[in-house]
């Protein structure tokens, strides 16, 4: 299905260890090669999905890497749903979604693949008129990403 989505790891000090990313390497559960973006102090990579299956894992590989510094790894999530980036940080040495504030992560019922909702602001003029989610709402375990 098609499925616009980005990925921006900002990590500083960290080339090293995005080095292998940013090369193809068909072992990986996701598609695609990190590009570094030039001239940025602190090290910024991005990629771009053109299909919801081409990022499946993308999180697990990234939290695996033998970070330096992982307390200062940031990563960028955007579907084409979303009205902003989500925000991955490291915690207690897993990387979580980290809140944002007048963002809330709306959950679309779906089954043909796995669904972690769309981000949503909360104070845009219409968020009031977009379909609710269920009451007996639960983030779906599958991890898109």
């Amino acid at each position: 299905m098609s499925r616009m989505a980005q990925a921006l790891v900002l990590a500083r000090y960290e080339d090293e260890v995005m080095e292998p990313l940013t090369r193809p390497d068909e072992t990986r559960t996701w598609r695609g090669e990190f590009t570094q973006i030039p001239g940025w102090f602190v090290g910024g990579w991005y990629l771009e999905f053109f299909r919801s299956y081409q990022r499946h894992g993308l999180l697990a590989d990234l939290e695996a890497l033998p970070w330096k510094q992982p307390y200062c790894l940031q990563v960028m999530l955007h579907d084409e749903d979303d009205d902003c980036f989500g925000l991955w940080m490291f915690h207690d040495g897993a990387l979580v979604e980290v809140p944002i504030a007048r963002v809330q992560r709306v959950q679309r019922v779906h089954t043909y693949e796995p669904g972690p909702g769309y981000l949503c602001r909360t104070d845009e003029p219409h968020f009031e008129s977009l379909a609710p989610q269920s009451p007996d709402f639960v983030q779906d375990p599958r991890l898109s990403w």
